[in-house]
């Protein structure tokens, strides 16, 4: 087997986090403090540099990092925010150190991990075009030759000239996605930043990236986007609090990755003890959570402590992440407890697995209440009559109205 161009083995990365001042209400006291702060910091900085010490304010973005890419791979990473991607990154890109365990890259690196990463703000787009490219170990006929490539792919031709600082994110995101991908690096790594972009960019980008995997260079892919990443990438890591939970065939990982979300706060002004309960049933009020495609779906929840007249904010989600439809319900001024029913019509959502955010909007339409994922649902088969269609069926069934 050929050796892999990257080798990850044992890696982990701890940071210190801020902890809570322990103020004095004397002056006494406060003194103490003074005093007892270098020596308290230089102890801190020494933990830091110890693996067996636990220690409150030490965290860990990674832990027992190990994997290996091979030339030409397409390596999707993936995750909840948080979860160690971008360390992760950094550390592959020698921006940031590890502190334990060992990374063997063979071959030369260009990363795009945040919008503007490696550019000067003082210089132009044309000088830093040229210093990434020296960074990059080219030459400056080498440079020279890709130059017109890159600002056609960019489109910021017109700006070649001007500082960087006053570059929009978008125009930041196109010239230094441009300069990563055709000085044409052995390993190109790009995090989240194509989400600045316009879909016509990140469409260029994507068939870049495929470009560059068809000419045997490596590409490591971080993004939310999962179909893009499904479509890009043979292979994926799923990073959870720091630690790899699957790596594997990209379309098992996403599977599991979304079929084992755990509930998701994202906006709590209130209580979160609104949803009593959810389940689902079919047309025969039989409890299920896997429906054929010609079966009715009963979404079926009770709220508790809501405020009078709220409004019920129902959305579901695809597998990949994208929102299908979205639909609101009036909860009477007379609700107390009951169970409340959304029927979706049969043969409306094609095989897949589904997710859904529930919202509880006041009186004013102001959300005070939002559970993204709360409940997968999976529509896993076609019934008898559909069984032989292999068609990709795509997101929704529609009945269209054919006339000759």
């Amino acid at each position: 087997m050929a050796e892999p161009v990257i080798r990850v083995q044992q890696l982990g990365k701890k940071y210190r986090i801020g902890m809570a001042e322990k103020k004095s209400d004397t002056i006494t006291g406060a003194i103490l403090n003074g005093l007892k702060s270098p020596l308290t910091n230089l102890k801190q900085i020494r933990n830091l540099s110890k693996l067996d010490v636990e220690d409150d304010s030490i965290f860990w973005a990674l832990r027992d990092v190990s994997f290996e890419v091979q030339e030409g791979e397409v390596l999707g990473i993936i995750g909840h925010n948080g979860a160690g991607k971008s360390t992760l990154l950094k550390i592959l890109a020698q921006i940031t150190e590890p502190s334990i365990g060992e990374v063997r890259i063979h071959g030369r690196v260009a990363a795009l991990l945040e919008v503007g990463t490696g550019f000067h703000p003082e210089l132009t787009g044309r000088e830093n075009i040229y210093m990434n490219g020296t960074i990059l170990g080219m030459r400056k006929k080498e440079i020279d030759k890709k130059l017109e490539e890159i600002l056609d792919f960019s489109g910021v031709e017109k700006y070649l000239d001007t500082p960087v600082k006053f570059y929009s994110s978008g125009m930041r995101v196109r010239i230094g996605f441009a300069v990563a991908a055709h000085l044409e690096p052995d390993i190109l790594i790009i995090d989240e930043v194509l989400a600045v972009g316009d879909a016509e960019f990140q469409k260029k980008c994507l068939g870049k990236m495929e470009d560059a995997a068809k000419q045997g260079r490596t590409v490591l892919f971080v993004s939310h986007n999962l179909n893009a990443v499904v479509n890009l990438c043979s292979r994926s890591i799923l990073l959870d609090k720091g630690l790899v939970t699957m790596d594997g065939g990209t379309k098992e990982v996403v599977d599991y990755y979304l079929s084992n979300k755990t509930f998701r706060e994202v906006e709590s002004a209130k209580s979160d003890n609104f949803l009593k309960s959810i389940f689902f049933m079919d047309d025969k009020n039989v409890n299920k959570n896997e429906f054929y495609f010609d079966e009715e779906i009963i979404f079926c929840f009770s709220f508790e402590n809501i405020e009078s007249r709220s409004k019920i904010g129902l959305a579901v989600y695809d597998e990949y992440e994208r929102k299908v439809f979205i639909d609101f319900f009036n909860i009477p001024s007379s609700y107390y407890n009951s169970v409340i029913k959304a029927r979706l019509p049969r043969k409306s959502l094609t095989p897949g697995i589904y997710n859904l955010t529930l919202s509880l909007l006041n009186p004013y339409e102001k959300v005070y209440w939002l559970k993204s994922n709360v409940s997968v649902f999976q529509i896993s088969k076609l019934a008898s009559k559909y069984e032989k269609l292999t068609y990709d069926f795509g997101v929704i069934n529609l009945d269209i109205l054919w006339e000759c």
